[in-house]
């Protein structure tokens, strides 16, 4: 047992660790010499070791990293972590400006909090009571990866508040990224140990985060930067963004000193053009700038489009671009049969990275490039976008004597699509209302059974944890898997005899095979690899039909019914399902026990609202704009942002603005959130806990 004296010289060391760790990687202003700091650092340690009964969630010592996990849970996120739209050019932010008046009914100027735009890794931290109790990356958005002991090891991160005033529960989101000048500085020791080189500072910040082993992640220079707050958002008694980003500082969170809050459009181009001045000298990559409304009743008023805020837009800067020859003209063909050129070029460092392909989307893009062998060509890249080639330089284009003896031609011939499909050899196909060509080999392509396997398999869809794309090639190359239900047919043995497979991970991974028979239908219906069916889509049509049998019996009529799908995605289902081998897959799908629940199918009963059209305005007592958009759609109807004659219902609470005003004008009936209530048939679903 501790004595008192040791338990009150570690409670000091605890706090005099930490301050100093603030004032060197927050504050970039040490306090100490790094041979003092040690000192500390090390009877801290001593402390613990032999009293572990010491040793607390927030001590320093925890930073140094843990035992390896052996693999990331997932983590729900209470409040989606939300995408921005992108603007690349200033009439884009503009229109953006003039969307977000419109929206709120203003002509005066509108107050923006605009900060830069970290080239990180998003992620979450969670607090109680003061404390970090959790991390997870961003993910998909709803869903993300616990890295809790990785995040500990960031002695920029705050591992208990400072201050005062902050709620029992807070998730504060930010980035997490790498300093330029410690990315130089691990590269070089990469050099010096013959180890590989990482390609830019994003890309070593999230394969450094996404350590199974957090001691590996605490060798790494991480930074951790905050730029927002999700639950908890609400009870900080704040009016707007730049109030809370000071809280945050007050509290120990890093935040970017580049912050700032602007007027109309004009403060967003100056403040845009002033970070693109400073771009360069600024100790971390940025990609842009990020423009938010600032007044959170403002925020709360615009609302959200599908997966981005109203209020907030992302600039960014111009893609970076550079100039390199095209070696030669590939066709590579893609999971649903698509043919694409991708040009193979001498290496070149464009957008943080070097790049040796770049994709020229089809044959109608090349032909109108006129991109050839032997060209120089521009190459762009901007952010995760894959390179792609933006023109040919003409005057260095490779020429050759023509028959005129004053005339030159070209070296080398326009390119030309393949007649057949370059890995089965199957005939090829070019629709004529479509610019892209398709291989009709179907299953029988390796190229599409190896993207088709993979997409099956990844984590989105039947998440096989454990099947790469190089398993799969090895698995299609043998003959052991010819559609995604001969998966379900291999055991250890077969996989243990695959390449750098022994007989731990082969029983690894069979049982991870295993377990992805219990899945969901929206899961399946994606896992399928449909043309045009993403996983909105996917649980879109599980919804709709809440079974397989309904949805493999459904005309494409019937398929029209389901909300956002059009035509073209109907014809594209249907086609899918009507194919012999797909359904036989199918067939074999379920034959292999793969199972899910059934979806859920709303009656019309428990669609009051279905086909109306509701507005919210103001702030209503018991349910945030999100629950009540969430409970407005879960009972068919739809939420606009603006009033129109077509709008059934204004929901209108405190504080209600010019929508409310304009619904009177038109004879559109107004209820408050008790009216709401009977209107849903629901009792009070949705009313925060505090």
């Amino acid at each position: 047992m501790a004595t008192p004296e040791a338990t009150a010289r570690a409670a000091w060391l605890r706090s005099e660790i930490e301050r100093h760790n603030h004032a060197y990687y927050v504050l970039d202003a040490p306090s100490i010499p790094d041979a003092e700091y040690d000192l500390l650092f090390r009877e801290l340690q001593g402390l613990e070791a032999t009293n572990p009964e010491l040793l607390t969630a927030d001590s320093p010592t925890l930073r140094v990293g843990a035992p390896p996990l052996k693999t990331f849970a997932p983590v729900t996120h209470g409040v989606p972590m939300l995408s921005l739209n992108n603007a690349f050019a200033d009439d884009e932010v503009a229109a953006f400006d003039q969307r977000v008046r419109e929206g709120l009914g203003l002509a005066d100027e509108i107050e923006y909090a605009v900060e830069p735009k970290f080239d990180g890794l998003a992620i979450s931290l969670t607090y109680q009571e003061g404390l970090f109790v959790q991390g997870a990356t961003r993910g998909d958005g709803s869903t993300g990866e616990e890295v809790t002991p990785n995040l500990r090891t960031l002695k920029s991160l705050p591992l208990r508040l400072k201050g005062q005033g902050w709620p029992s529960q807070l998730e504060v989101r930010g980035e997490v990224l790498m300093l330029r000048r410690d990315f130089a500085r691990l590269n070089e020791r990469q050099r010096q140990r013959g180890e590989k080189e990482f390609a830019n500072p994003r890309n070593a910040a999230a394969g450094s985060l996404r350590q199974l082993d957090s001691r590996v992640t605490a060798n790494r220079p991480l930074y951790f930067y905050a730029y927002g707050v999700g639950l908890g958002a609400d009870r900080l008694g704040v009016a707007g963004h730049a109030e809370i980003m000071d809280k945050l500082a007050t509290w120990g969170f890093p935040v970017a000193p580049e912050r700032s809050v602007v007027r109309g459009v004009a403060g967003l181009l100056e403040y845009f053009r002033e970070m693109g001045g400073k771009r360069a000298a600024l100790p971390y990559d940025i990609d842009g700038v990020v423009y938010k409304v600032n007044a959170f009743a403002a925020q709360a008023e615009l609302g959200f489009v599908s997966r981005a805020p109203r209020f907030a837009i992302a600039h960014k800067f111009p893609a970076e671009e550079a100039t390199t020859e095209v070696l030669a003209i590939d066709v590579q063909v893609g999971r649903t049969g698509a043919l694409t050129p991708v040009a193979r070029m001498k290496p070149v460092f464009v957008g943080g990275v070097t790049v040796t392909n770049a994709t020229l989307h089809n044959e109608e893009e090349v032909r109108r490039k006129d991109v050839r062998v032997g060209d120089t060509v521009i190459v762009r890249r901007a952010g995760d976008v894959i390179p792609e080639v933006v023109a040919v330089v003409m005057e260095k284009r490779p020429m050759r004597p023509g028959d005129d003896l004053f005339a030159t031609v070209p070296l080398h011939k326009p390119f030309a699509m393949p007649g057949e499909c370059p890995d089965c050899g199957s005939a090829v196909e070019k629709p004529a209302d479509e610019a892209i060509t398709r291989c009709t080999g179907g299953l029988i392509c390796p190229a599409q059974q190896k993207q088709a396997i993979w997409h099956f398999a990844s984590r989105r869809a039947m998440d096989i944890e454990g099947m790469g794309e190089k398993l799969v090639e090895q698995l299609v190359d043998l003959g052991y898997v010819r559609s995604p239900a001969d998966l379900y047919a291999l055991d250890v043995a077969r996989l243990a005899s695959l390449e750098r497979m022994g007989d731990k991970s082969a029983a690894n991974l069979v049982a991870a095979i295993e377990q992805s028979k219990q899945t969901t239908l929206p899961r399946l219906i994606y896992a399928l690899g449909i043309r045009n069916v993403g996983e909105a889509t996917a649980r879109d049509l599980a919804r709709h039909f809440g079974d397989l049998k309904a949805l493999l019996q459904a005309d494409e009529l019937a398929l029209q019914q389901v909300p956002d799908v059009g035509p073209v995605v109907a014809a594209s289902v249907r086609h899918f399902l009507a194919e012999p081998h797909n359904r036989t897959v199918i067939d074999r799908l379920c034959e292999a026990g793969v199972r899910w629940p059934r979806e859920a199918v709303p009656t019309a009963e428990s669609k009051p609202l279905a086909g109306m059209t509701l507005v919210l305005t103001g702030t209503l007592p018991n349910l945030t704009r999100d629950d009540a958009k969430v409970l407005i759609e879960a009972a068919g109807g739809k939420v606009s942002g603006s009033v129109s004659k077509k709008t059934d219902y204004v929901v209108a609470g405190e504080e209600a603005g010019s929508k409310l005003e304009k619904a009177r004008e038109l004879g559109v009936p107004v209820v408050d959130e008790a009216q709401l209530r009977l209107l849903l048939n629901v009792a009070p679903l949705g009313v925060r806990q505090e």
